[in-house]
């Protein structure tokens, strides 16, 4: 009989030792969950859009000023050949030509005034 007694009591004792070991587990996890909410941010994003007031027009190439066709004759250009061109206007007003130039497989453009002065 004494030792049924033993018996049931270590029973006892290790059946409410997994039952604490559970509970504590389960306590740990929903802490753990609770602070990674705790600290997650809803903060509002701004996405502020900028509009570029810039125009860029296509000319035909035939189309270009005589001064704009003289400088890409030029000897620093004349390698370069013209593809598309652009009349662009700034929001200040200002105007320059936009070429698109090719030389090979190199692409590149450059960028002159209509009186002929290539712009950096």
């Amino acid at each position: 009989m004494q030792i049924s007694i033993i018996l049931l009591q270590t029973k006892f004792k290790k059946t409410n030792f997994m039952k604490n070991f559970i509970l504590t587990a389960a306590i740990v996890a929903i802490a753990g969950f609770s602070t990674v909410k705790a600290s997650e941010s809803k903060a509002p994003v701004a996405i502020v859009v900028q509009q570029d007031s810039t125009q860029k027009v296509p000319v035909k190439l035939e189309e270009l000023p005589t001064p704009v066709t003289t400088t890409l004759k030029a000897d620093a250009y004349k390698e370069w050949t013209p593809t598309t061109a652009f009349l662009v206007t700034n929001p200040d007003k200002t105007q320059y030509y936009q070429i698109d130039v090719k030389k090979g497989t190199e692409v590149a453009f450059i960028k002159i005034t209509k009186d002929g002065v290539v712009v950096q």
